[in-house]
């Protein structure tokens, strides 16, 4: 095998320029694909990560039996919120474990009735990693003493016409199917970008919930925020058997919309890297065709002197995978040292914010990653078409009769 590396080498280098304009080609294209892989795992962490703490969270744990009733926001309290606070929060990757009473009800005043998501949360726990907090356009952030207040969204003062300092009745019913309806005053005001968002969640205290939905001490969830979008999945397995009895859950069993678009996008790039690595596999299947009819006699001595066909075969085919690997390597290069610079000082997309619901949530700038995550099995991937790319030259140059190749001009 050692000999046919040697062989292999030594003949995609005997037209250096032509090798290097496709060597080039290929370390261009996975230079692309690992930028744009860090691109949009910055896009992930400053959108996606952003909507994940307005919605809820990375992780949320519910009560057993939640999943099966989350149509009609049940009120399942956990047994022990503070006890799993505790054993999520000792996990290294989770920054924040936050409770909750989330239900649904009513929102309305002279304007009419809107329905409503209502949450009550933790307000000194909540404010170090909300992204509501960050934004309140009017009046204040909740405190844990508030009684009969409530923050809104921006969305749902205009749709009610309201501000700070005015009242809202809200309506909702407690854990034994009550109706409960209490005039609140609207505290504070937030602006998320998102109007949908906004229009339909109401903040109020979790004391307030607590007593208002008959549940004196509880909460119904423990929201999770993590260190950075990708790390569910390793968090939940870590957490499901030191929680049994509990609903350990990602956003995107809770959250399908989102996930929806996180997949959209991820399918889109998978699409685009196969067309940018069939138009560079083509150059390599070019310029092996070309090689075969450019060394026919060399083939046929090759064929005089013992190799078999399938020998013969696999010398091309392991060209066509060595300028595949050195694509892989040039552009990797490529790809990390640009995703590295940009890392540092970040790309401004704060001009695009109103393209969609969800870039709303770009505060400024995108920090592109350096996509190691990836880096493996898109360089595979180019590794793989290199070599399909060689099977037709190959396939040919092993037809050759030797004695006929050697008689070829």
């Amino acid at each position: 095998m050692l000999l046919y590396l040697r062989l292999a080498w030594r003949n995609i280098w005997r037209h250096r320029r032509r090798t290097l304009i496709i060597v080039v080609a290929m370390g261009l294209a996975m230079a692309m694909m690992v930028f744009y892989d860090g691109l949009m795992d910055g896009f992930n962490q400053a959108i996606y990560g952003s909507a994940i703490r307005v919605l809820g969270g990375n992780i949320q744990i519910h009560a057993q039996g939640y999943r099966a009733k989350v149509d009609s926001n049940p009120l399942l309290p956990l047994k022990d919120a503070s006890a799993v606070m505790r054993t999520a929060a000792a996990d290294p990757n989770v920054i924040a474990a936050v409770p909750r009473i989330t239900t649904g009800g009513l929102a309305s005043n002279h304007e009419g009735a809107f329905p409503m998501t209502i949450i009550g949360i933790d307000p000194q726990a909540e404010a170090p990693v909300s992204l509501i907090a960050q934004h309140i356009a009017a009046g204040r952030w909740l405190n844990p003493d508030d009684r009969d207040v409530a923050l809104i969204g921006k969305g749902l003062a205009t749709a009610m016409q309201v501000q700070t300092g005015d009242r809202i009745t809200v309506t909702g019913s407690d854990i034994h199917k009550q109706n409960r309806q209490r005039t609140m005053t609207v505290i504070g005001v937030y602006d998320i970008g998102l109007p949908d968002n906004e229009k339909n969640t109401l903040y109020i205290s979790l004391p307030e919930a607590q007593e208002l939905y008959g549940l004196p001490g509880q909460a119904t969830e423990v929201d999770l925020n993590l260190r950075k979008i990708g790390q569910e999945n390793s968090v939940v397995a870590a957490l499901a058997p030191r929680l049994p009895g509990y609903e350990v859950e990602s956003w995107d069993k809770n959250y399908p919309e989102l996930e929806v678009a996180v997949t959209r996008k991820d399918a889109v790039m998978n699409i685009f890297s196969v067309v940018i690595m069939v138009i560079a596999g083509i150059g390599i299947l070019n310029m092996l065709l070309m090689a075969v009819y450019e060394r026919t006699r060399e083939i046929g001595l090759l064929g005089a002197i013992g190799l078999k066909p399938r020998q013969i075969s696999l010398l091309f085919i392991l060209e066509g995978t060595m300028i595949g690997a050195v694509g892989v390597l040039l552009g990797a290069a490529l790809g990390l040292a640009c995703n590295g610079s940009l890392s540092a000082v970040g790309l401004d997309f704060s001009s695009y914010s109103g393209m969609t619901n969800y870039m709303a949530l770009i505060s400024g700038r995108i920090y592109p990653t350096l996509a190691i995550n990836s880096l493996i099995s898109r360089g595979l991937s180019v590794l793989i078409i290199s070599s399909l790319a060689a099977l037709i030259p190959a396939s040919e140059a092993a037809s050759r009769e030797p004695a006929e190749a050697l008689h070829a001009v």
